[in-house]
């Protein structure tokens, strides 16, 4: 199999996608490609992903190649990366044949071309390291847990220019399945009209569908251009989440456009303090779509543990809906024989109330008496 296109590059899979275009071949640096990665590279409709980095070392069960390979993306694995950022430049156009890349007809590198055998291989390697994986996570969250307590517990959170107290909050996540979830809470967007807290580039997940965000909070290094530009627009509340100490590299960003955000230190991810922001604030109930929760979703932020987010979900308690992953409950198919119990639980008390009402049996007499008329 043959592919040939234009390149770009770029070792931020992230940064990548906000400039890379339909039939074009992105060169990204990228350990164990995660669904959303592999997702957001899909929607671009590339041809081919050239990774200077393992896309599957089968440390764990991440799907992102997979998708893409399912997606009829060819993905190749070079890990000799010196020799391809050296022979290869941004603008170029290249041939990708088998595990081979060329330019200009000479042979820069070849790699490893990612395929369901390979994958099949590396599932199994990573199947039989999920028990030691799982020990070193909980380790991991526990030892998290214990550092972060008091700054978890005792968090000062910003004032903002918003009363959310007693109000219903939406959280946005650009994780995984948030487009199926966010189409499945619709009704419930359109009817309460929650405020809306936008995760980094959960900006770009709210904009997809029509939502304005009330606040977006986070590194400021997911959200698109485009959508920061938006959401500056329309006046929401930008928060930075910067770490304890008060470093904030996402601050760079956001100074070179002239804008001055809230700074928030905390540890932890931008998620948990999305999620405390509203609680401290007096949030009434407070909904969480695509959030992180599990192993596989922290080893694909190449986080060891969820220390903070335990701290978080377990401070917050009842007012935490986690709506991730609730689209799948609409996805099951009924087979033809469940519907005739179900029909027929209708049709059942409908029959009875005709039969001892005699109002209605009069109507259905004149109908049928009507019927007999037209056929005759």
């Amino acid at each position: 199999m043959m592919v040939k296109g234009r390149v770009v590059i770029d070792k931020k899979t992230k940064e990548l996608v906000q400039r890379i275009k339909a039939g074009e071949i992105g060169i990204i640096n990228h350990r164990d490609i995660d669904q959303i990665a592999a997702k957001t590279l899909i929607e671009k409709n590339i041809i081919a992903v050239i990774n200077t980095d393992s896309s599957l070392t089968g440390r764990y069960l991440n799907k992102g190649p997979e998708l893409l390979i399912n997606a009829g993306i060819t993905v190749i694995d070079i890990l000799n990366k010196d020799i391809l950022y050296n022979e290869i430049n941004e603008g170029d156009y290249i041939l990708i044949k088998d595990n081979k890349i060329y330019k200009n007809c000479n042979l820069i590198s070849t790699g490893i071309k990612i395929d369901q055998n390979y994958i099949k291989k590396k599932m199994i390697r990573a199947k039989y390291n999920l028990n030691n994986e799982l020990n070193d996570f909980i380790e991991n969250t526990l030892l998290y847990a214990r550092k972060e307590k008091e700054l978890i517990l005792d968090l000062k959170v910003p004032d903002i220019n918003l009363d959310i107290n007693k109000r219903q909050v939406l959280i946005v996540v650009r994780g995984a399945e948030y487009k199926d979830d966010l189409r499945v809470i619709s009704s419930y967007v359109k009817d309460l009209k929650p405020i809306i807290i936008a995760v980094d580039g959960g900006a770009d997940a709210c904009l997809e569908f029509g939502y304005i965000p009330d606040i977006v909070i986070g590194d400021m290094d997911s959200i698109s251009d485009n959508a920061l530009k938006k959401v500056i627009k329309r006046d929401s509340i930008l928060i930075v989440h910067a770490y304890p100490d008060g470093r904030a590299p996402g601050l760079k960003r956001l100074k070179k456009m002239n804008i001055n955000p809230i700074i928030f230190p905390a540890p932890g991810t931008s998620e948990d303090i999305a999620m405390l922001l509203a609680y401290e604030k007096g949030a009434e109930l407070i909904t969480a779509v695509g959030t992180h929760s599990n192993m596989i979703d922290f080893l694909e932020k190449d986080r060891p543990g969820m220390g903070s987010t335990l701290l978080a979900r377990m401070k917050i308690g009842n007012k935490l809906i986690d709506a991730k992953g609730v689209s799948k409950l609409y996805h099951v198919n009924l087979s033809n024989i469940y519907f005739i119990p179900l029909f027929l639980a209708f049709l059942l008390p409908v029959i009875i109330t005709i039969f001892f009402s005699t109002p209605l049996k009069q109507l259905i007499q004149l109908f049928i008496y009507k019927i007999t008329l037209l056929i005759h």
